[in-house]
């Protein structure tokens, strides 16, 4: 029983060291506090709409005497002069509102003894602060997720003003009703906020996509590798940043490597792309068969004085002269092996290898093949001929 316990106890362990290894991203967009200042100023007219169609609860009561209701409660404007969104490390986001102010109007019936009367009301409310704390992760799908985690609201000033024939009235209850709406005001903007969260936010996140189609080729996948991480002075996305083919999905053969930003936080959004990012696009394009290009003299400038046709080439081979004398040529360039792009602290290296595949072009259009030249890397060339070889060379 100890052995089983004891494999048990290894097994979870394996488990929870697998969860929390992290998988490193190959594209990051890291979001500064100026970066969000802007989404602030652009966020900020939407919520003012927002807390504006807020419904609030009809309230009935007593004062002494005096039993008043008030009904359809509206919010026509709500004002937000002083706003912002700030990184909370290991959370998300803070969204703090200070000095907002707000209008209410409604409908009024009062009964004092035997005296009875309607009309209408309109509330001021001044000096609003609204704090919400918004935790941001992501689901198994490297969808970002978002909810409320805390969320606090408070009124330093309420006045009721009532119309008809007893205003007299109010002077009874006022402070009675004014307690109550504030009371009733503070717990409905957070209710409403979390319930626009949760029904609306988050739901219109989730049906965001995760790839996104580049061309009739390949696509890009930036699902997120881990939730957002915050701190005090900036957001990272670490997104999955790998291209892929749409014909048939392929294992890329490396993992992406650790990505490093500068200390500058000046900028409002930094991207950061590694070698990953790169390779896995070439990758992508060489599976499709889209890394294939053609040369024909056609392409070549007039000015440039040069033709492409088998006389150029005999002097390296001279079977050509004999076999094809003056016939015009293409080659056809392809990739045997996807590109490969290294990216360190010396700067950015490019080993591709290419195949430059000859023709000679007969009378009838018909293409016979010459020669095939294999570039490796930037300085090496080697190539084989038809009826014949040619062996590698160095270029230094």
């Amino acid at each position: 029983m100890g052995v089983q316990s004891l494999a048990v106890a290894c097994g979870a362990l394996a488990l929870c060291l697998a969860l929390t290894t992290a998988t490193n991203p190959g594209f990051v967009v890291r979001i500064t506090q100026a970066g969000l200042d802007y989404a602030n100023q652009q966020g900020i007219a939407i919520l003012e709409k927002e807390l504006a169609q807020l419904k609030l609860p009809d309230i009935s009561g007593k004062s002494g005497k005096v039993h008043y209701d008030l009904s359809r409660l509206r919010l026509p404007n709500f004002r937000l002069p002083y706003s912002r969104i700030t990184p909370v490390s290991n959370v998300g986001l803070q969204v703090s509102i200070s000095k907002a102010s707000a209008e209410l109007d409604g409908n009024c019936r009062v009964k004092f003894l035997l005296i009875r009367s309607s009309g209408s009301f309109n509330l001021k409310v001044e000096n609003v602060s609204i704090k919400i704390i918004l935790r941001l992760g992501s689901d198994i799908t490297g969808k970002p997720t978002i909810s409320t985690s805390d969320c606090s609201a408070s009124i330093s000033k309420v006045r009721v003003l009532f119309s008809g024939k007893l205003g007299w009235l109010y002077n009874l209850f006022h402070k009675t009703i004014e307690s109550r709406l504030r009371k009733n005001f503070e717990s409905e903007v957070c209710d409403s906020v979390a319930k626009s969260v949760q029904n609306k936010l988050q739901k219109q996140i989730l049906t965001l996509p995760v790839t996104v189609k580049v061309d009739n080729k390949t696509g890009i996948d930036y699902s997120l590798v881990a939730p957002p991480r915050a701190t005090a002075q900036y957001l990272d996305l670490d997104l999955k940043g790998e291209f892929y083919s749409l014909a048939k999905r392929f294992t890329v053969p490396f993992s992406p490597l650790p990505l490093a930003f500068p200390s500058d936080h000046e900028r409002m959004v930094y991207f950061g792309a590694s070698s990953y990012f790169f390779n896995t696009a070439g990758i992508a394009y060489q599976k499709a068969g889209a890394l294939v290009f053609e040369i024909t003299e056609a392409m070549i400038p007039k000015e440039a004085g040069f033709r492409l046709d088998t006389s150029v080439f005999s002097a390296f081979i001279p079977q050509l002269e004999e076999m094809y004398p003056n016939m015009p040529m293409k080659f056809r360039l392809s990739a045997p092996t996807a590109p490969f792009l290294t990216i360190g602290p010396g700067g950015i290296s490019f080993q591709p290898i290419v195949d430059a595949q000859a023709y000679a072009i007969l009378p009838n259009s018909s293409l016979v093949p010459l020669f095939l030249l294999s570039l490796v890397s930037l300085d090496t060339a080697c190539g084989s001929g038809a009826g014949g070889s040619l062996s590698c060379a160095q270029f230094e």
